[in-house]
């Protein structure tokens, strides 16, 4: 996970603070195909590739392919009056994986469109922190993260960076790791939180930015049920059901 100074909203919950109200241009979410002769080829027409991956996702040797797609309309760089640049970027994002087949084509095996938010304040800096290479990679065991980041530059006192890791299982995108840093910018408490999908083990610690952090508190997903990419939305938007073991 990206080193960070990271923030707490409120009792601890984090979102991506919505600190200006912004009427977005309306897009349209198109069809993927289901298989093609190149990653590259996957990419709808008036989309570009921002950073694509390789490693591996599914069990055989050969190597696969994770993309990061965004949405490239001049008509969504909308104007902006108020805090922020003058021209604001709203277009969208798309993290697409592929697996490599034995006949040398590709393989569309997730396409998501909700996990990283798409972009709705101007003062709210880029959720994949201006580089979608360090934000969104495939790791040698087999699991691909993503890592979130939400800072307001006005409007709001929280900046946070949330992490989830996933694997391939059969057609679910399954969520491994669900792990959380934060800290609220006026009272400087902390909380750090990391998730086990897999043993449904968890813990929790506390602090402050002046001190060392308090002891990690044992924790329990409340239910081991699996939890697809499909399952989660907007990426600020998914909390953890956590119980404290006894």
């Amino acid at each position: 996970m990206r080193q960070f100074l990271f923030v707490v909203v409120a009792a601890c919950g984090v979102s991506a603070p919505s600190t200006q109200a912004f009427e977005l241009p309306e897009v349209t979410v198109p069809r993927i195909a289901e298989r093609a002769a190149t990653p590259e080829a996957f990419v709808p027409p008036g989309w570009r590739v921002e950073h694509l991956a390789r490693g591996r996702l599914d069990t055989d040797a050969r190597e696969d392919a994770l993309l990061v797609l965004r949405m490239d309309a001049a008509a969504n760089v909308v104007d902006n009056d108020g805090m922020g640049p003058p021209r604001f970027d709203t277009n969208p994002r798309m993290l697409l994986a592929l697996v490599a087949e034995a006949d040398g084509r590709w393989r569309r095996v997730m396409v998501d469109h909700t996990l990283v938010p798409r972009p709705e304040s101007p003062v709210m800096g880029d959720y994949l922190g201006d580089d979608a290479s360090a934000a969104v990679a495939i790791r040698a065991n087999r699991t691909w993260v993503v890592s979130l980041d939400s800072f307001a530059s006005a409007g709001s006192w929280t900046m946070s960076n949330r992490t989830f890791t996933f694997r391939l299982e059969g057609d679910c995108m399954r969520l491994v790791g669900f792990d959380q840093n934060s800290v609220h910018r006026a009272s400087g408490a902390t909380l750090t939180e990391s998730v086990n999908y897999l043993t449904g083990r968890a813990w929790t610690q506390a602090g402050t930015i002046s001190d060392a952090p308090g002891p990690q508190q044992p924790m329990r997903l409340q239910s081991k049920a699996p939890v697809c990419i499909t399952d989660i939305g907007n990426g600020f938007g998914f909390e953890p059901a956590l119980t404290a073991t006894r």
